[in-house]
Order: structure tokens, then C-alpha cells, then sequence
């Protein structure tokens, strides 16, 4: 039996995890396939409060396990595969055990939809991204591509105009999701340029990206673009597969939290990318894992 078991190791679940340990809770982390979530797949995060200079991902994630590990934290690296939250106590299955839980805290993130091109995976944080506000400004004076057509395409391409001396938007129709307000304030920026119909379908580069091949769905022309950087705007994927059942899911999948952290469920609570679908940011993944922490620990409290 397990006093608090918290699913997930990106900011959101160490954030949980430190201060649950803090709190002598012995927390159990189940780290999942990606330990770290999407912190270790971006390179130096210069929006880190009190890093002056920035901090690589990795690094920051690295230091966050550790503080969790100091005041008692247990980390495994186990991936989660169902849960039963009908029954007290909770359980919890991976692919190795089953736990018993007298609480939950769900930090299990969200991934970006990405193309699935060859060399996607070896590229992404060196030419392919999957955030404009935390990357961006690497960019500076480079031609860059945003995927997509909605108002996450629109907004990420108007953001990134700020450092970079073209921006691309790339769109597989004509006709857009994004609002027409969204999409006039691109059509605007001298800096944006649309290719419609189009869609990349290459990747080319040595170390990094430097190249991309497009093709035109009307015509079928293809073309070779010097590219920087592209930056993905087709949506993310909530990991919430294994609460479908147990869970409330809304919007696209994500699990709809209550006042902030709070599920349907005693003693479940939700913190991070997987009830957040508007910032998406380390910075709230981490405030909400600290907000989950603390309620968690009330009901443990209250229980006893």
C-alpha cells in the first residue's frame, strides 16, 4: 500500500513529488516510457525562473528527480497500463506490478502530433519543434515553417515573426480552422507567408535541419526550402489512455480538472499538460504538480 502514487515525471509529477516528500508522503513516481515528459526533448530553456543563463532540459529535469529522490521520493521506471479508481484502495498497473493507492496525483503530459516523416525524431530540438514560446528565440534572422491552420498556427507564426526574418505557414487546404480574426492578423504580417495545399513530406540535414521538401497537393510540384526551423501546430495528444472509463475526458481527450487539480474521483488529482491544453508550459506544468501536492496532502491528512 502506497500513501500517494503520482503517474508521471515531467515538471508536473517532480514539482508533485518534491513537495509530497517534503511533506513525508513517500510518494512513488512512476516515471512512464519518457522519463522527464517533454522537458528532454528541448535543449536550453531560457524561461526557467532564476536561470539566468538558461538550463538544458535534460539538466533541469535531472536536477528536479534529484531534489525528489533528497527528502524521499521513489522513482521507478515503470509505464503505467490501467488504473481502477471504483474501489478504494485505488490501484494502479503497469507493465511490471499493481500498487495500491490511498491517492493519485495524474501528471502524465500530453504529446505533440507530428508528422511521422523519417529523421522527425532525430531532428526534433535540433530544427524540428514542438513549441514556439519555449524555442523560438533561437531563431533569431532564420527561415522557419509552422505546420497547421488553426489558431495555434496563426498564433505560433505571428510569436515567432519576433525573432525570425521569414515565416512560413504551411497548410494542407486552402480553408483554415483558425478564426478570421486570427487569420487576418497573419495575412498581415509582412514577415508570414502562406504555402497552401502543401505539405512537407522531408527532412533533410546532417547534424541539424537544413532542409525541407514540400509538395503541392493541386499541382504536385515539389520543392527543396532552406528551412532553420519548423515548428509543429497541429495539436497534442492528452496520455489519458489509460483512465478512458474511469476518468471524465473532455476536449479532445484531456481530463477536465476542478478547481484547478480536483477530478470527479476522492482522492484523484490532476496536474499538468494533461488537463492544461491552453499554455502548455513547464512553468504551469510545475505550479499545478505544487497545487496537487498540497491538496493531495489535506485529504491524506483528513483520512487519518
Amino acid at each position: 500500500m502506497e500513501k500517494l502514487v503520482i503517474i508521471g515525471s515531467g515538471p508536473a509529477g517532480l514539482t508533485a513529488a518534491i513537495y509530497a516528500a517534503r511533506a513525508n508522503l513517500a510518494p512513488l513516481v512512476l516515471e512512464g516510457k519518457q522519463p522527464g515528459g517533454q522537458l528532454t526533448t528541448t535543449t536550453l530553456v531560457e524561461n526557467w525562473p532564476g536561470s539566468v543563463d538558461g538550463i538544458m532540459g535534460p539538466d533541469l529535469v535531472q536536477n528536479m528527480r534529484l531534489q525528489a529522490q533528497k527528502f524521499g521520493a521513489k522513482l521507478v521506471f515503470e509505464q503505467i497500463i490501467s488504473v481502477n479508481f471504483s474501489q478504494k484502495p485505488l490501484i494502479v498497473t503497469t507493465e511490471k506490478a499493481k500498487y495500491e493507492a490511498e491517492a493519485v496525483i495524474i501528471a502524465t503530459g500530453a504529446r505533440s502530433r507530428m508528422l511521422g516523416l523519417p529523421r522527425e525524431e532525430e531532428f526534433l530540438g535540433k530544427g524540428v519543434h514542438t513549441c514556439a514560446t519555449c524555442d523560438g528565440a533561437f531563431y533569431r534572422n532564420k527561415q522557419i515553417m509552422v505546420i497547421g491552420g488553426g489558431d495555434s498556427a496563426m498564433e505560433e507564426a505571428n510569436f515567432l515573426t519576433k525573432f525570425a526574418q521569414k515565416v512560413y505557414i504551411v497548410h494542407r487546404s486552402d480553408s483554415f480552422k483558425a478564426s478570421v480574426f486570427m487569420l487576418e492578423r497573419a495575412k498581415k504580417n509582412p514577415k508570414i507567408e502562406f504555402l497552401l495545399n502543401s505539405e512537407v513530406i522531408e527532412y533533410s540535414g546532417v547534424s541539424k535541419l537544413e532542409n525541407v521538401k514540400i509538395v503541392n497537393s493541386k499541382t504536385q510540384k515539389s520543392a527543396v526550402m532552406a528551412i532553420d526551423g519548423v515548428f509543429m501546430a497541429i495539436g497534442h495528444i492528452p496520455n489519458t489512455e489509460p483512465f478512458v472509463g474511469q476518468l471524465e475526458l473532455v476536449k479532445l481527450g484531456y481530463i477536465q480538472p476542478k478547481n484547478n487539480v480536483l477530478t470527479e474521483i476522492e482522492g484523484v488529482f490532476v496536474a499538468g499538460d494533461v488537463s492544461d491544453w491552453r499554455y502548455r508550459q513547464a512553468i504551469t506544468a510545475a505550479g499545478l504538480g505544487c497545487m496537487a501536492a498540497l491538496e493531495a496532502e489535506k485529504y491524506l491528512a483528513g483520512k487519518e
